[in-house]
């Protein structure tokens, strides 16, 4: 019995100790919710009937019994439990899936209809206009790295590139990371010594150099290495993917959503967030209500696409998602940022599930708070606006970024920059999001306010912006031809003028009459006053 129980008391140690180091290598949370949970017990569990059952073999051999030998009904058991956990985990999440919990997915997500575009969305400002997209600001990012000789063979450069708004300036941040595993230990005394910042608008790049270096990075190796760092202090966490961020002072920080479940793996959402000092170590989790408002990444762009197509899909119940598919919608594959009151946005398009040609409106979700609106304006899917632009110069095979969606003149309308095969940015596009037939190119030398008035003109609009909404009474209404476009100069009941281009409205304009009453938008300061919109 003695020998029997000292066999086990060993199985149970080297089972211990390669449960420590299969933890330390592949850091899965102690959460029972992550199948990474139950992969990492099964395999430690495994390991131990592995160890009991070779004991037990060298055990009956030494005393010259291995002819007798066979499985006990208890080790049986034992070995059952392995299919029968994989077993109880899908009944659990079938239970809890879509199939029979709809509406909970549907609700995932609160979206608020019925706003409109131009009173929640700010005028565009082009001086806080992200004109360049990860893939510029990558390049611009090694180039920097590059000029810099004392680091460039020690360190690399991340590709993360966080967008974030950095005392209302608009930029991409990231750091530098070891160079390697022997580049690691020659500099780990002093740690990573600077982070990358990129201008979105203008293109400016700046290596910041700290006084301190950062310790705590992905590429560093045992207790230093951000993931182990993480996982030591919060084993139970389940972690989201991380973002390189910068508070209002310019000190950098690793900002980290932690995640709940339904079930196993099943209706994932944020409940709070970890930001931890790469230089100092220190962390500190925040539910979602607490985190500062210098944070501008809390959910990430996949989970807020993943919960509004979930909104989309299963509003009408499940078996309409399957099969009727009534008023069933879902994003455009692509999403943007945009930068507003101090926070990013995520912008996507709405589209319905039997038509991939053009978008019902889209969504505006803050990235911190996931406050979300959807907009109701029907035009053109953003891949077809791609696509238009990059028509207007296809001699050129230059390729089109995503678009950004701004309030131009109190419409919406696409920016997006025209790029070369060596990702260079040589064009600016602007495309109307109701009639993506009306694009207009213009070169990126000539600057994005050039081109703006390139394409307002082309519409037939003012540059000058939008001060003024009002009700008029029409007085009188005249058509001219000026330049093969037609204006319309209308006289309003209090003798005042003004001015609309046809392509304004080609549906109402031709059809308006004395006597009528419309809602305009228009500029201000001048004495035939510009219709921009007519409601």
């Amino acid at each position: 019995m003695k020998k029997i129980n000292k066999r086990h008391i060993i199985n149970i140690l080297i089972t211990l100790a390669l449960a420590f180091i299969t933890f330390y290598i592949f850091l899965p949370p102690l959460n029972f919710r992550t199948m990474d949970f139950w992969i990492y017990i099964i395999f430690i569990y495994i390991v131990y009937l592995m160890l009991s059952f070779v004991s037990f073999v060298g055990y009956a051999s030494l005393k010259g019994d291995i002819k007798s030998i066979k499985l006990s009904k208890t080790y049986k058991i034992m070995i059952g439990v392995i299919p029968g956990i994989f077993v109880l985990i899908l009944l659990v999440n079938i239970v809890l899936s879509p199939m029979f919990n709809s509406k909970g997915y549907a609700n995932r997500i609160k979206i608020v209809e019925g706003k409109k575009f131009e009173e929640e969305v700010r005028e565009v400002d082009f001086n806080k206009v992200p004109l360049l997209d990860k893939a510029s600001t990558q390049k611009i990012g090694d180039r920097v790295m590059g000029e810099m000789t004392d680091l460039v063979s020690q360190y690399r450069v991340s590709d993360l590139y966080t967008q974030i708004n950095y005392n209302n300036n608009i930029v991409r941040v990231t750091p530098l990371e070891y160079a390697g595993m022997i580049k690691y230990f020659t500099n780990r005394g002093t740690g990573i010594t600077g982070y990358i910042i990129v201008d979105s608008v203008t293109g400016k790049a700046e290596l910041v150099r700290l006084e301190k270096g950062m310790k705590y990075m992905p590429s560093a190796m045992f207790n230093e290495n951000l993931y182990r760092k993480l996982r030591f202090d919060y084993p139970t966490e389940i972690f989201g993917d991380e973002n390189f961020e910068l508070d209002n002072d310019g000190n950098p920080y690793w900002v980290v959503p932690t995640i709940k479940y339904s079930g196993v793996g099943l209706k994932e959402e944020i409940n709070g967030v970890v930001i931890l000092d790469p230089i100092t170590g220190d962390s500190k989790k925040y539910s979602v209500e607490e985190v500062p408002t210098w944070v501008d990444h809390v959910y990430s762009a996949d989970l807020i696409m993943e919960q509004v197509n979930d909104w989309g899909k299963y509003n009408g119940g499940f078996l309409n998602s399957m099969f009727g598919q009534k008023n069933v919608v879902a994003t455009t594959e692509g999403y943007n940022y945009l930068i507003q009151d101090d926070d990013v946005y995520l912008y996507t398009g709405i589209t319905s599930v039997a038509s991939d040609e053009s978008n019902l409106g889209f969504i505006l979700t803050n990235m911190r708070t996931k406050e979300t609106n959807y907009y109701l304006i029907p035009g053109a899917e953003e891949f077809s606006a791609m696509a238009s632009a990059e028509g207007q110069v296809q001699q050129m095979h230059y390729t089109a970024t995503f678009p950004l969606l701004i309030n131009l003149n109190g419409k919406a309308t696409y920016l997006m920059s025209l790029k070369d095969n060596a990702g260079l940015v040589k064009m600016y596009a602007f495309v109307d999001v109701q009639n993506y037939q009306k694009v207009v190119v213009t070169d990126a030398n000539e600057g994005i306010e050039k081109a703006k008035d390139n394409y307002l003109k082309n519409s037939g609009i003012s540059s000058q912006k939008v001060l003024t909404t009002e009700k008029i009474k029409i007085k009188s209404i005249t058509p001219t031809m000026i330049d093969g476009t037609t204006y319309y100069y209308i006289e309003s009941s209090d003798n005042r003028k003004f001015r609309a281009s046809i392509k304004v409205d080609e549906a109402r304009l031709p059809f308006l009459k004395v006597g009528e009453e419309i809602t305009i938008h228009h500029n201000d300061g001048e004495k035939i006053k510009e219709i921009s919109k007519i409601e």
